[in-house]
């Protein structure tokens, strides 16, 4: 077939490059335009757009897929159909109508549970222990098309929505090529998703990742995962007398510890531990305002940490 993928973000090149070597031939790539990045915010091409223009690959970037001359470009690149991973804008009908076959999307997780923007975090922070990938025909609804294929993939207990979300950009990529070629031979047929079942993820802001210390430890642990690499899960600290912002990197519950408060810190040579409503936890690397991430316990040297200090304060 005659495909033009859609994606933006890094996770969606490994699919992209899976379908640049299937038998299908890629036409083009549609991603979100150039954006703001680095301490200069010059505008830089999507992840997408670069591999894309490495391929040698034709890239339209409109600024919605609405736009007329976007939809007229498109539909004179002839696609007999569009596999979307991450794209990160809503597709209009006029726009899902122009290739014979639809826009087949790649979503990491097992529908219908986790529709929406963040499903990997969401089962990560959920305590799910297993999660996949499934490739749909998308619709108006959110996340609601029939389905054509599907992946698992079990999460372990130090994964990080990062490190989930690279096995299952790798995984899901062989998927969603198996997917199209289903549908070029007429060997995959699309079907419904159940009503039961049905869960949203939406997109998770910065306000959501600040650490509740009150919380048991295992859910301080899933909220830090779910967050890392972001939005970032955080804390607060008073600093000479002012209140900073601390990034907290993935913990580990320390269930040979004896209790501490809520946000109460106990510095040792080594490590730092901070008090949950059950067992505390051991911080891993840790970034103030500012500064580099570093682990924990250089961090508590350099500001002469005193066990007793808290966290939320």
């Amino acid at each position: 077939m005659r495909v033009v993928f859609a994606g933006t973000p890094e996770v969606a090149v490994p699919a992209l490059n899976a379908i640049a070597d299937s038998a299908h031939e890629l036409v083009g790539v549609v991603t979100r335009p150039d954006a703001p990045a680095g301490r200069g915010r010059k505008l830089v091409a999507s992840p997408v757009a670069q591999r894309a223009e490495e391929l040698g690959v034709p890239v339209l970037k409109p600024e919605h897929p609405r736009d007329p001359e976007f939809q007229e470009a498109l539909a004179a690149l002839r696609p007999d159909c569009c596999p979307v991973v991450a794209y990160g804008a809503l597709l209009p009908q006029s726009a899902l109508d122009i290739p014979e076959h639809g826009w087949v999307n790649l979503h990491f997780s097992v529908l219908p549970s986790w529709r929406g923007a963040a499903p990997v975090q969401h089962s990560v922070w959920a305590g799910d222990e297993v999660t996949g990938a499934t490739t749909f025909r998308i619709v108006k609804a959110l996340d609601a098309g029939p389905t054509f294929g599907v992946m698992t993939e079990r999460i372990r207990e130090t994964d990080t929505s990062g490190d989930l979300l690279a096995r299952l950009a790798e995984g899901g990529a062989g998927l969603l090529v198996a997917t199209l070629d289903g549908i070029a031979d007429g060997s995959l047929e699309a079907r419904e998703q159940p009503e039961e079942g049905v869960s949203f993820a939406p997109k998770i802001l910065v306000e959501d990742a600040e650490i509740d210390w009150t919380e048991p430890a295992v859910a301080v642990d899933r909220r830090v995962r779910a967050c890392t690499p972001a939005p970032g899960a955080w804390s607060t600290q008073v600093v000479d007398g002012e209140t900073q912002r601390i990034k907290v990197g993935p913990v580990t519950i320390a269930e040979d510890r004896e209790r501490l408060a809520p946000g109460e810190l106990e510095v040792t040579k080594n490590a730092v531990f901070v008090g949950t409503a059950t067992t505390p936890v051991r911080l891993g690397d840790v970034k103030a305002f500012g500064k580099k991430q570093m682990p924990a316990a250089d961090w508590a040297r350099g500001v002469r940490l005193e066990s007793g200090t808290r966290f939320g304060a």
